[in-house]
């Protein structure tokens, strides 16, 4: 009898990552790990064949510490997932709200549901995550803690539903990336594709300018670009960009080609658009 394969997240059984998994690949069994950077060398370390990451929320922004992560040698994207976050207040079962004090979560969801909170007038408490923050509540007994977690965690815990879909904007999404020790890249023509890549700039005047240039001139749409410190300095020269279109294309080529004389760089990932991207761009919505 063949194994199932392996998919990490970061978190507890029940966290949105743990959705995110059971939605893309429901044929994995999906692993937790305490950290980001546990499920990274569980992939490069052949304990996983695939791992589901956190990288931006469309009202809480990008997710802390995953770009230091992802460029890592041993580790590359193969596929986006856009998870519609649907927040739930969790409290003991038989509990009221006005009982209630403290919300447990973690700092995204946390800031996901702020105006909620407020109006609510409830103190928020960081976790570790989601799922991690309603186990606690379910084994401390304490009417006045809840948590701000999944349905499926509510399950999981034996938690009641206080108030449901908590969050603040009705767009709330989170973008996973899916991350493979195997360089899989999709060939250029299967559809819409997303190439992901992180460059340092050259200490040269404009060279970020001039590094980015060659997308323009050639005509390839950036839909991404972060910057951040890199070995502790205030100068920020790396950065993580995504770009429409594969290297195989002429033109994204030549703005690769471009980019070298500027920066030094690699490439992360090419792979399939999410369809997310199309029904977002047409307005239809999720």
């Amino acid at each position: 009898m063949t194994a199932r394969q392996r998919i990490a997240f970061q978190g507890e059984r029940g966290a949105n990552s743990h959705i995110a998994c059971r939605d893309v690949y429901p044929d994995y069994d999906a692993v937790p790990y305490q950290t980001f950077d546990e499920c990274f060398s569980a992939l490069e370390e052949g304990e996983v064949d695939l791992a589901m990451i956190p990288v931006e929320n469309s009202t809480a922004g990008r997710v802390a510490d995953i770009h230091h992560l992802l460029p890592r040698p041993g580790v590359h994207i193969i596929g986006e997932y856009f998870l519609p976050i649907r927040h739930q207040l969790l409290g003991l079962p038989g509990v009221t709200l006005d009982e209630v004090k403290t919300v447990h979560s973690h700092p995204q969801a946390l800031a996901q549901c702020r105006e909620a909170l407020r109006t609510l007038g409830l103190t928020a408490v960081a976790h570790a995550d989601t799922a991690g923050a309603a186990r606690e509540i379910a084994e401390a007994g304490d009417p006045a803690r809840a948590a701000i977690a999944s349905r499926l965690a509510a399950e999981a815990y034996g938690l009641q539903i206080l108030q449901a879909d908590l969050e603040d904007a009705e767009h709330n999404t989170t973008r996973f990336l899916i991350l493979s020790g195997e360089n899989l890249r999709a060939a250029a023509g299967v559809g819409p594709i997303v190439t992901t890549f992180f460059f340092k700039v050259h200490n040269r005047p404009a060279a970020l300018y001039k590094a980015l240039g060659g997308f323009a001139t050639n005509g390839v749409n950036m839909t991404r670009l972060e910057s951040y410190m890199v070995g502790g300095g205030f100068v920020a020269t790396q950065f993580l960009a995504d770009i429409e279109g594969s290297p195989e294309e002429p033109a994204v080529a030549r703005a690769f080609e471009e980019l070298s004389f500027y920066a030094d760089h690699r490439i992360l990932g090419v792979y399939r658009a999410s369809r997310y991207r199309e029904r977002i761009s047409t307005g239809s919505g999720a």
